[in-house]
């Protein structure tokens, strides 16, 4: 680890050195915002601005150096998002017996599996969520899972990295997670609790974010470079690409359509608003309206839930001109055509504008193992294997 002097006023070089050897390695919007404020700053008595830059040389030095030899550096991934900077250098690829271990962590189930550089998903077990779980009860599940997917022999192969998809909101790299559908955890360490157990390299984003990397890798969107990519299940999420690159947001929250109001006077949302879609068309929303699980809806409810997904797609759409909408989701697909027809309908009455006209929505192209393969993604970006040849969208 990189460390500052500590003793007295710091130096300018302490001051880019200093936050990186608290959090590791920083993300580059955070690197470049520390290095901006110290070289921005008057030099104090006896400094010049050129201590600042032998910091930041320094910084890069040695990130260079654990990226190419990692014993010389800490083990664990650096603690990032998925970021629209362009990412570290990826060189190799996979090897036929490294595998990701990807972590799906969702409200009402968690899932784990073994994932290989292809995209495919090897072997795979899911579990029940525990309901209202303490943090612990939650993180021992899950530990669990990911334990018993390790063990299965039929892998022909390892983990040598973790990704994890979860759902949000969280803070940048997926250091503290606060799911709304998983009350248990606010602010749980998430990251750092999953790499220190597994001793893999642990990377973690939003669940809709990774399933947005997913489908361009090897589901409904492959190719494109703008579309919005939903999670419609226990909970509402989604992420956004944008010009090829995935849109992080101030602290890596973005794509959050789940909270677009779709009924100004509607239901309260988990999130202390109203009327959101998550509060309206989720899986926990349709069994406290219906008093029935998802799958025993009536059809009514399967139209209206499409229709209110179709209206917050519209205003995205809208908003950001993206032709395409991909949808994963136990309650999106278990309901099937009549909640996609539903949702393409409403769509086409409110995005009306000549660039949203022809705006699309689709299933998701990899059905059910959609948040695994993008919970690889994530972790075999953020440890610098190229596995889709693909530098833009994320690292």
């Amino acid at each position: 680890m990189v460390r500052g002097r500590l003793r007295g006023r710091p130096g300018r070089d302490d001051r880019v050195l200093h936050p990186i050897g608290r959090r590791g390695f920083l993300r580059r919007a955070d690197h470049v915002r520390v290095t901006r404020d110290v070289l921005d700053e008057p030099p104090a008595h006896g400094q010049s601005r050129a201590g600042g830059h032998r910091a930041l040389a320094a910084c890069r030095g040695d990130r260079q150096r654990a990226a190419r030899r990692p014993e010389l550096g800490a083990r664990e991934v650096p603690p990032q998002a998925l970021s629209a900077e362009k990412p570290p250098a990826r060189e190799h690829r996979p090897g036929p017996l490294e595998l990701c271990l990807a972590v799906d962590v969702g409200g009402s189930k968690l899932a784990a599996g073994l994932v290989d550089g292809e995209g495919t998903v090897l072997v795979h077990r899911r579990t029940p969520t525990p309901a209202g779980a303490d943090a612990e009860t939650l993180f021992g599940a899950l530990s669990g899972l990911a334990d018993e997917v390790r063990s299965l022999p039929d892998a022909g192969g390892s983990a040598v990295v973790c990704g994890v998809g979860c759902g949000g909101p969280m803070s940048p790299g997926g250091e503290l997670v606060s799911p709304l559908n998983i009350p248990g955890w606010r602010d749980f360490p998430l990251r750092a609790r999953l790499a220190a157990y597994s001793g893999l390299p642990t990377a973690v984003d939003n669940d809709a974010k990774a399933l947005a990397l997913g489908e361009r890798w090897r589901g409904a969107a492959r190719g494109a470079s703008d579309f919005l990519a939903m999670v419609v299940s226990t909970g509402v999420g989604g992420g956004i690409v944008l010009d090829g690159r995935l849109l992080e947001g101030a602290a890596g929250n973005a794509g959050h359509i789940g909270h677009v109001v779709v009924e100004p006077d509607g239901r309260r949302c988990p999130c202390g608003g109203r009327g959101c879609l998550e509060a309206e068309a989720s899986g926990s929303a349709i069994a406290a309206i219906t008093g029935r699980p998802p799958e025993e809806a009536p059809p009514e409810v399967v139209v209206r839930s499409g229709r209110l997904v179709g209206r917050a797609v519209a205003s995205v759409a809208n908003l950001l001109d993206l032709p395409l909408a991909v949808v994963a989701g136990s309650v999106a697909l278990g309901f099937g055509p009549p909640f996609f027809a539903a949702a393409a309908q409403e769509l086409a009455e409110r995005a009306r504008l000549s660039f949203s006209a022809n705006t699309r929505i689709v299933p998701a192209g990899l059905g059910a193992g959609a948040p695994l393969v993008g919970a690889a993604l994530v972790g075999w970006r953020a440890a610098g294997f190229d596995v889709d040849g693909d530098s833009r969208a994320a690292p």
